[in-house]
């Protein structure tokens, strides 16, 4: 692939397309089609949706967004490249927000439709019911985050490194890297040959036979593999199950739905309704907003500085447009610009990838890779860009604040065993055969609550608690202080530590009393809002004491510095030999 350029100030010409947006298109690209893939299969394999209304109400609105997100982003690029006159200018990638796929999936447009299913709606119905719910949440998500735009370049400015970056890699190790890992480990032949070709060639940098790109390479092997051991399979007489489920080749449904006439008139009926939904849907918004500020500054430590609240609107933007045309998950920047910018993408591979995302929803192909492509072949690629993000988090962060690093990962890793718990323990259909939550023991049962409440707004409480410890390395113990007193009020209405299997926010005593209802307040009755207050707010005054009658540090690290080398900025943004 030849280099294309774009003229930039100071006579450099922009080198917007080059043979790593090749990688970097597959990787963002396959990303995001992993993210439809999981929408599509939790709301029909768990659910029982239409896998057609899927397909073609919520698919089509979803990919809207990834469309128009990453236009603008390859846009921002180039002026970018503009005004800087650098040639090597890296397009920020935007995709589906992975948590947003499990929340909205599993807390939101799930359960709508299950509770419309036992309201006595028919199926179709009912899941007419359950997307307008989804589009509500979608509009004030997006709503949400547009307002929120002002305010970012100010929390990027006051919030140490440590804390962004810190909250960022705990997401990458846990949902972006050991997530799929699991999916990769349900089918390991073929999922464990692709993440071999990953890891050869997008993380040890081998070039693959006939210049292969990396992320293509590893798709080709594993489906070769897989589908070569559903042929085995099929010939010894084994069950030969394919990727997706139903008819290989359907028809293609193309089309982009308009369903706001229908919306508003449903919304006028059911706003209550739709509304109680918004105590899960605005932490997940508020998470994107946070993810997004925590892209932007492990951007600009990988070279390429943009205007925080630009790209927060951006992103606030496209999750509006994908609401308004049916829609349901948000749209977000994704977290691996630095590995892009290893693999050399610059503007191309964003521009291709929205091009791509954006007929395969609205076109309809999507339904064939939806049929054909294997989940277990697409995580792989997730898996890198997990490591992308852990590595380049400890490069751009001084060394004294590691420990505020893997401080943030701690409330991931609770995540993390609490949706492995939750599978289990809160299943109604265990719970009727005794065999849930309510069977365990007292201290099991407290034990599963605590996890339960550090793994609630993981993603703020990786954030909090990384900036306090960054601040006390610092010697900076009145800003310590007043991060955990942040962090006491947002536990107080359960936006972190929410005592609820169903992380709702709400007022301290509705929550007591729903933890009555949920059997969880005699395990957990030392752990209720007024008590994860109190504590944060003793730990307030604890600081506040150690400051006006203690001594500060006296020795500093030589080797340490408040910003990392450029040597060690350089090893970051280095361009991969694919």
């Amino acid at each position: 692939m030849d280099d294309a350029a774009a003229p930039s100030r100071g006579g450099r010409s922009y080198a917007w397309a080059t043979r790593g947006d090749v990688n970097a298109f597959f990787g963002l690209m396959l990303d995001n089609v992993s993210g439809l893939i999981i929408t599509t299969s939790l709301l029909v394999g768990v659910f029982g949706f239409p896998t057609e209304f899927v397909l073609t109400r919520m698919i089509p609105g979803t990919a809207l967004g990834v469309l128009v997100g990453d236009l603008v982003f390859t846009a921002m690029a180039f002026r970018l490249a503009r005004r800087t006159g650098r040639s090597d200018v890296t397009a920020m990638p935007l995709g589906l927000d992975t948590p947003s796929i499990f929340g909205t999936s599993l807390l939101i447009v799930g359960p709508a439709f299950l509770m419309a299913r036992d309201r006595g709606m028919e199926v179709f119905q009912a899941a007419e019911h359950a997307w307008f719910i989804g589009i509500s949440m979608l509009l004030a998500s997006g709503l949400f985050k547009t307002l929120c735009a002002p305010m970012s370049g100010w929390i990027r400015r006051v919030v140490p490194r440590a804390g962004l970056l810190g909250s960022l890699m705990a997401i990458a190790l846990v949902v972006i890297s050991f997530l799929p890992l699991l999916k990769i480990l349900g089918d390991p032949i073929p999922g464990l040959v692709a993440l071999a070709v990953i890891l050869v060639s997008l993380t040890a940098r081998w070039q693959l036979p006939w210049n292969v790109p990396g992320a293509l390479g590893a798709v080709v092997v594993g489906c070769v593999v897989y589908y070569g051991m559903r042929l085995a399979e099929g010939l010894l007489g084994l069950p030969t199950p394919v990727g997706g489920s139903g008819e290989i080749f359907p028809a293609i449904p193309a089309g982009l739905p308009l369903p706001m006439g229908a919306w508003w008139t449903w919304f006028q009926l059911n706003w209550a309704e739709a509304m109680s939904f918004l105590a899960i849907a605005l932490p997940l918004a508020l998470a994107t907003v946070v993810g997004g500020i925590d892209c932007t500054e492990s951007a600009a430590a990988a070279g390429d500085d943009y205007p925080t609240g630009q790209i927060i609107f951006v992103e606030g933007l496209a999750t509006l447009l994908a609401g308004g045309f049916g829609g349901v998950i948000q749209t977000t920047p994704y977290i691996g610009h630095p590995a892009y910018k290893a693999m050399g993408g610059r503007a191309a591979y964003t521009l291709a990838t929205a091009l791509f995302i954006g007929a395969a929803g609205m076109l309809g192909y999507f339904v064939w890779i939806f049929r054909l492509l294997p989940e277990v072949v697409v995580a792989p690629i997730l898996i890198f860009i997990g490591l992308e993000i852990t590595a380049q988090s400890f490069i751009a962060t001084p060394r004294r604040h590691y420990p505020a690093l893997a401080l943030a990962v701690v409330p991931a890793l609770a995540y993390l065993v609490n949706l492995l718990l939750k599978d289990v323990l809160f299943d109604p259909a265990l719970a009727e055969a005794g065999v849930g939550f309510g069977a365990l023991k007292e201290s099991a049962r407290q034990t599963v609550g605590t996890v339960s409440m550090l793994a609630g707004g993981f993603i703020l409480t990786s954030l909090l608690w990384a900036t306090a410890l960054a601040r006390l390395i610092d010697g900076r113990l009145r800003s310590a202080s007043s991060t955990f007193l942040i962090a006491g009020v947002l536990s107080l209405f359960g936006v972190i530590h929410s005592p609820l299997v169903s992380e709702k926010v709400m007022l301290p005593n509705q929550a007591i009393e729903a933890m009555r209802s949920q059997e969880r307040y005699e395990a957990s009755r030392m752990q209720t809002p007024y008590h994860w207050a109190s504590a944060y707010a003793g730990i307030a005054l604890v600081l506040a004491v150690i400051g006006r009658f203690g001594r500060p540090p006296q020795s500093k690290d030589p080797h340490d510095s408040l910003e990392p080398t450029e040597a060690t900025k350089t090893s970051v943004i280095k361009n991969s030999r694919q």
